[in-house]
């Protein structure tokens, strides 16, 4: 059966920063569909440059469901599109979706990042219809499959455009702000805040890079037994959202307390930042004061983002609230502890050891079940590409179309055996 948009009249909300989303909804309008974009600042508009098919949302945030259902009426639509599903606009928009029975399109970084995106329907992360799928339940679905697991892809870009995306779109929101003067970014620091915080982050590159080489050094030649935090943003909708803690010192000081009382003297503890850390929190000031405090100071580490498989190579251990870095550990076969909702958190894989424990002898995940589970996702929500690099843009835009207008969802697909196909990656050398 011909793959069309007709029929369709998709409206696009707030997505990744950068052109992602104006040249997916060009893509969609070429296939026959009917292509709308709700803008609600001037970063939003600037990166929808179509004029005709841009409705601004002026007024304050507590008229957005009664203009959205207004929207919806007006423009006959069908299918929602937008990016991470806790904003308030957008989980807004997910629940009148849901009653009105359209189909929500939720976009969010790859669950397998940094290779693939995520591509869901319904909700993503905490919300996403893998929370209650079984590992056999995913196993049974592949005997639908016969393709072999794929290679990750070559490289398609770096964190640099990433953060030069959203330093542009805060510094197009901040110029706009009277033009929106009733926009109100879904955290809690000012858009003004956000821009100088992407410039900083750009501005430190250099030095940070240099800082994290030198611990990095120093852990691979210690010649210690260590075991690895992976840190998150605390303002990221999975921390806030999906996890037990409210705040991210709260997660340091259980992670400093469990493993002065069970690790093994001679073991050490590796904190690594998320890559997009911008300072906001003083992680490494937190970390330094909670080690003085459980006297393990000596033996406490800190590291400013930075690659992760240097730091897998010789873990014994990882330790996480929920972050999606953590499949990289599982892929390893290594032990690891998680306390927040995630889709990988499943009993096969990660341990209900109390945290002592766990640092003391952890248990080891089937290594066998997260590789079908892995192959599941490859099969199903995670789409080779990105958002931010243009070579990744366009490799996301050669599948996701089609995904997007299958009438069932990657799960339900794969399971009927109607899946989109995929294209058969390759390594670059």
């Amino acid at each position: 059966m011909q793959t069309t948009g007709q029929g369709h009249h998709f409206l696009f909300l707030q997505g990744p920063h950068g052109p992602f989303f104006h040249r997916l909804g060009k893509m969609l309008a070429a296939a026959g569909a009917d292509v709308w974009r709700a803008g609600f600042n001037r970063g939003d508009r600037a990166f929808w440059p179509t004029t005709r098919s841009y409705i601004a949302f002026k007024a304050v945030p507590q008229a957005w469901p009664d203009a959205l259902r207004q929207i919806i009426a007006q423009k006959n639509i069908t299918d929602i599109v937008l990016y991470g599903d806790t904003r308030p606009i957008h989980a807004a928009a997910v629940s009148i979706a849901r009653e009105l029975g359209l189909t929500v399109h939720v976009f969010e970084e790859g669950y397998l990042r940094p290779h693939w995106v995520t591509y869901e329907r319904g909700g993503s992360n905490g919300h996403s219809r893998l929370m209650s799928l079984s590992v056999a339940q995913m196993q049974h679905a592949l005997a639908q499959s016969d393709m072999d697991l794929p290679d990750a892809p070559a490289h398609w870009g770096d964190m640099r455009q990433h953060m030069f995306w959203g330093a542009l779109y805060h510094w197009f929101v901040l110029t706009g702000f009277w033009d929106y003067r009733n926009f109100r970014p879904h955290r809690a620091l000012t858009v003004g805040q956000e821009f100088l915080l992407y410039l900083k982050r750009l501005a430190l590159l250099p030095y940070h890079r240099w800082g994290r080489m030198l611990a990095t050094f120093r852990i691979q030649h210690g010649g210690f037994p260590y075991h690895l935090v992976l840190l998150q943003l605390e303002h990221d909708s999975s921390f806030q959202m999906h996890s037990p803690f409210r705040s991210m010192t709260e997660f340091l000081s259980l992670v400093v307390d469990g493993f002065a009382k069970g690790a093994a003297p001679h073991h050490h503890l590796v904190f690594k930042a998320h890559p997009l850390e911008d300072g906001r929190v003083p992680v490494a000031r937190e970390i330094a004061r909670l080690a003085r405090q459980h006297g393990v100071a000596n033996r406490v580490h800190f590291v400013q983002g930075g690659k992760l498989a240097q730091l897998l190579n010789h873990a014994r251990t990882a330790v996480t609230v929920n972050s999606t870095a953590a499949q990289q550990v599982l892929w390893r076969g290594l032990p690891l502890k998680v306390f927040g909702a995630a889709v990988y958190a499943k009993p096969e894989f990660v341990s209900t050891q109390a945290l002592p424990d766990f640092f003391a002898q952890p248990t080891r995940p089937d290594s066998r079940a997260y590789r079908d589970y892995r192959h599941y996702l490859l099969e199903t929500s995670q789409v080779p590409g990105g958002f931010y690099a243009s070579r990744g843009r366009r490799e996301l835009m050669r599948q996701v179309v089609d995904m997007m207008l299958q009438p069932e969802d990657p799960y339900d697909a794969l399971t009927s055996g109607n899946a989109a196909p995929r294209q058969q990656l390759r390594l670059v050398n």
